[in-house]
């Protein structure tokens, strides 16, 4: 079969590495490749907490996909935003302003949790972020709605939505394509296509690829395809994406091309995917390309990239120390903060 990421398939935004090394400077690309390490720390080791019973329910890592949300975050800006993802959370609150420290005592369920231990893994919340969600493809009214809020309130900012390629096929996902449309909102719709569903390949399951440049169409949308794994492209997308929400005052649809490198979720052994898929994707990792073109232009080296990797683990870890001697919620407050119709 021939594999989704084959590039000759698709019209991948153009853009110039070298000029955005330029314009965003050293001090911005460390901080990148901080983030992108933070991202990768903190879901290994909370793989590695699932499977010593610390952690509960669902997990699912962001392992493979960090350049996407790092690009958007820093292209789009964390004020004035509304972000809302799907239950593949962990990096986005993270991005957002969330601490390694709250987030893994909400993996953990502990009442110092980021939503008090009741949201777990797939439900972490930030001033900004809106939430991570369960239901596939049901999260797509809630950005529409949020777009809505800001375009009503004439308030500046975007609203953001990160889905995967697999919830196309849902009836929420073109009705909110439909309204945001015809209503001309200020929403951002990012289809984060890591080409297997829930153990399904990609092109077994939505009918059409690109499948953002097709769905565009139907809704009177620019478009953008990028590749989710080189961080500038995401970053050059994602910039020249706001300028036209911008300028039409109309909705865009963003496919970014990526690998997940771990299964759909921890339970997840992944045994349909081919190894040699897998190991060719894992020849893109993110953060490795990140750094080839960090020492490319001599702002990063090996022993640095070792240093900051060990000092982001270090970090990690203090959060899983917390979080376990974290106290339980108290079972009296079940109830609070839980509204009956």
């Amino acid at each position: 079969m021939k594999r989704f990421m084959d590039n000759t398939d698709y019209n991948f935004f153009k853009s110039k590495p070298d000029e955005w090394v330029k314009s965003l400077g050293k001090e911005k690309l460390v901080e990148v490749l901080r983030e992108m390490l933070l991202i990768r720390n903190f879901e290994v080791r909370a793989e590695s907490a699932y499977q010593q019973g610390h952690i509960g329910g669902f997990f699912h890592a962001y392992i493979g996909q960090e350049a996407i949300q790092v690009g958007a975050v820093h292209a789009l800006g964390k004020e004035k935003n509304w972000w809302v993802t799907t239950y593949r959370c962990h990096a986005l609150a993270l991005l957002l302003g969330g601490t390694p420290n709250a987030i893994m005592a909400e993996l953990y369920g502990k009442i110092t949790g980021n939503a008090k231990g009741r949201g777990g893994s797939m439900h972490l919340y930030g001033d900004r972020l809106l939430g991570g969600f369960g239901i596939v493809g049901g999260h797509l009214p809630i950005a529409t709605g949020a777009a809505f809020s800001l375009k009503y309130q004439k308030q500046e900012g975007v609203a953001v939505c990160f889905l995967g390629e697999g919830a196309v096929a849902q009836g929420a996902v073109h009705e909110s394509l439909n309204i945001a449309s015809l209503w001309g909102l200020p929403c951002i719709y990012v289809i984060e296509n890591n080409q297997w569903g829930m153990g399904t390949a990609v092109e077994r399951a939505i009918c059409v690829k690109p499948i953002g440049e097709h769905l565009a169409k139907s809704y009177d949308m620019s478009s953008y395809t990028l590749d989710g794994m080189d961080f500038f492209n995401c970053y050059a997308g994602f910039t020249d994406a706001l300028e036209k929400v911008k300028k039409t005052g109309k909705p865009v649809l963003i496919e970014a091309i990526t690998n997940r490198f771990r299964g759909h979720s921890i339970s997840d052994p992944a045994v349909y995917r081919p190894k040699e898929d897998l190991e060719k994707a894992k020849t893109r990792d993110p953060i490795n390309l990140l750094l080839d073109v960090l020492k490319k232009h001599k702002f990063f080296d090996d022993k640095q990239f070792e240093e900051m990797n060990k000092t982001e683990k270090e970090i990690v870890l203090a959060s899983m120390k917390y979080a376990d001697e974290s106290p339980w919620p108290d079972n009296t407050t079940l109830e609070e903060d839980v509204f009956a119709p």
